[in-house]
């Protein structure tokens, strides 16, 4: 292929293969989707092998499936069970280690996990959006985490840009897609048609323009580009799910004593998969492990969930105890008070919370609910009541 300027390019799928190895060899760690136990899962890639070509995903409320498609597409798929929060903030993560001397004293040893340069490709918009809401809440106030700050710097980004929405995605209600936001080294938008499969590739850091600069790629021809372009437009007018088109803070400030929460409470199993999957959830406790002599502890970082009954706890006991204000707590903090926090949404409508509450619950329609109840008239009193 020719070599032309690497702000704007077309790659082929041995573009996309190089990209993998050349960030492998530069010492990064390639992360991406790949198909695995019947899901899109992410893991490490050595080659564009690895890529789900030909994989897509049937999606619902408390449902998730791999279908077979017929395009080869490799990004064809909306969000799976994981997101980037896994590599960036793990799930559970030793902090120090404790050991009783022979003089009966104590050495404390911090844990210094070893670095690691991550590449991240196939990171969606509304994950693109996610991982910067992280970074305003774990690198951007006054209690910054050190170890979320080390990874996300050394961290390169491959966005790859939505053009096959899946039933419960909302990401166009958040302002989180389907087109890349800022934020990326590369992006991509995947075209299959007549013409071939390719994808369009361009920059947006000097770090992603000096690796561009060293792939196959050819100039980015006007058809590619309006192919492209028309199925991320069209992706945006093919979202499953909506959120009401009213300021979602007032709503879920003017709306707490609703009877909506009530429905919902009789239905959340408070099981906390919501704030596993979401991409943002942030929450961690601490629990300290021993051995069984007493001589050797260590203290670990996990994530924790709003829905743990032991999340809000005072002497007195749990400060949330019913399951309705726990989940109450989870979608208005999502919604509303993060924004007083972080200037921003905690949501990106990736929509996984949906697809993994194994009742169904739809943050979607508990939004309109609440919006509904919001405006309806109120009950008629009847004759035997008094004003």
């Amino acid at each position: 292929m020719t070599q032309t300027s690497s702000q704007v390019c077309v790659l082929g799928t041995d573009g996309v293969d190089r990209l993998i190895r050349l960030l492998a060899d530069g010492g990064r760690t390639v992360i991406g989707p790949t198909a695995r136990d019947g899901a899109i899962v992410l893991a490490p890639l050595s080659g564009g092998a690895d890529l789900p070509y030909g994989w897509g995903v049937e999606l619902e409320a408390g449902h998730y499936r791999l279908r077979r498609r017929e395009d080869g597409a490799a990004f064809a798929h909306s969000a799976g069970p994981q997101s980037w929060k896994a590599f960036l903030h793990p799930q559970r993560e030793r902090e120090w280690s404790a050991d009783r001397t022979a003089d009966g004293g104590i050495v404390v040893v911090p844990d210094e996990p070893p670095p690691v340069a991550y590449a991240f490709l196939g990171v969606r918009p509304c994950d693109l959006r996610a991982i910067a809401v992280q970074d305003r809440v774990l690198d951007g106030g006054r209690f910054a985490d050190s170890r979320y700050a080390r990874r996300r710097r050394a961290a390169f980004l491959v966005a790859v840009e939505c053009t096959e929405p899946g039933a419960t995605c909302f990401c166009v209600s958040m302002d989180a897609g389907p087109a890349a936001g800022p934020g990326y080294d590369l992006a991509l938008t995947e075209v299959v048609d007549a013409h071939g499969h390719r994808f369009l590739a361009r920059a947006g850091s000097l770090e992603g323009e000096s690796v561009l600069a060293r792939l196959p790629r050819r100039e980015a021809d006007v058809s590619t580009q309006q192919a492209a372009q028309r199925a991320v437009e069209a992706a945006a007018d093919r979202m499953g799910r909506t959120m009401p088109a009213v300021d979602l803070r007032d709503l879920m400030a003017e709306t707490l004593e609703a009877d909506r929460w009530n429905d919902v409470a009789g239905r959340c199993l408070t099981c906390g998969n919501c704030t596993m999957v979401c991409p943002t959830c942030f929450c961690t406790s601490a629990e300290e492990v021993t051995d069984l002599t007493g001589e050797h502890t260590e203290r670990w970082r996990r994530w924790e969930s709003c829905f743990d009954l032991e999340f809000s706890h005072l002497s007195a006991g749990p400060v949330r105890s019913s399951g309705l204000s726990r989940y109450r707590q989870w979608a208005t903090h999502k919604l509303g008070t993060w924004h007083d926090q972080f200037d921003t949404s905690g949501c990106v409508g990736c929509g996984r919370c949906i697809v993994w509450c194994p009742v169904g619950i739809d943050i979607t329609e508990e939004a309109h609910a609440l919006e509904r109840e919001r405006h309806a008239p109120p009950a008629p009193h009847s004759l035997g009541d008094h004003p």
